[in-house]
């Protein structure tokens, strides 16, 4: 676990933010993203498991609840600070090294596409130690290996606690392949996500 110091100043470095969830995700992501306001200095990454054949409306749903600018990710657009954005069903989504979006039709990963996995590594290669990588409530073994990426290349990794979780498989299977920075409910991690974005509001 990270000590208050070495977490403000690994918190400083963070440019960038992932989200992974399954089931009860959309909850929890409710959670800890309707606080945020709408000027949130920083991008939010989002993918949530949705069954490939349906439309996801997941963007329109958060807006109606959230104050921050909530989006789709499209192919080749720019990640810019002040969104949430959310994958498609259907389509991996993976973050480039320019910072731009990249989505992908490629095989389930996971049995999921959209993969967590998928999207945290290319984000951990893109950000390294500029990213903060969290992984909440979920029913398979996706996100575990992202998170593991996301904290061999320098970024601040947090898991929901499993106890609080609607599904604790995920992030016990996150845990179990590589301890985490900070395991957390979520009202810690909801916090959190507010104090890093004041103090870059002030930078």
């Amino acid at each position: 676990m990270m000590s208050e110091q070495l977490a403000d100043e690994r918190l400083q470095a963070i440019e960038a933010i992932v989200v992974g969830a399954s089931a009860g995700g959309i909850e929890a992501m409710m959670h800890i993203f309707c606080p945020l306001p709408p000027n949130y200095p920083l991008p939010i990454i989002s993918v949530i498991h949705m069954p490939d054949n349906h439309d996801s409306h997941l963007a329109e749903v958060f807006q109606q609840w959230t104050r921050i600018k909530v989006e789709d990710a499209e192919d080749k657009a720019s990640i810019r600070k002040g969104r949430l954005y959310f994958a498609p069903a259907g389509y991996h989504l993976l973050i480039e090294e320019d910072a731009t979006f990249s989505l992908s039709c490629e095989m389930p990963v996971n049995y999921s596409r959209p993969s967590i996995d998928l999207m945290m590594q290319s984000a951990a290669q893109a950000y390294g130690k500029g990213l903060l990588g969290i992984l909440l409530t979920g029913a398979n073994l996706d996100g575990a290996m992202g998170m593991q990426s996301v904290k061999q290349h320098g970024g601040v990794t947090i898991v929901q606690a499993p106890s609080e979780a609607k599904s604790g498989t995920m992030p016990k299977e996150a845990i179990k392949l590589q301890t985490p920075d900070l395991i957390q409910g979520l009202t810690e991690i909801k916090n959190m996500l507010l104090r890093l974005g004041e103090m870059h509001a002030v930078q």
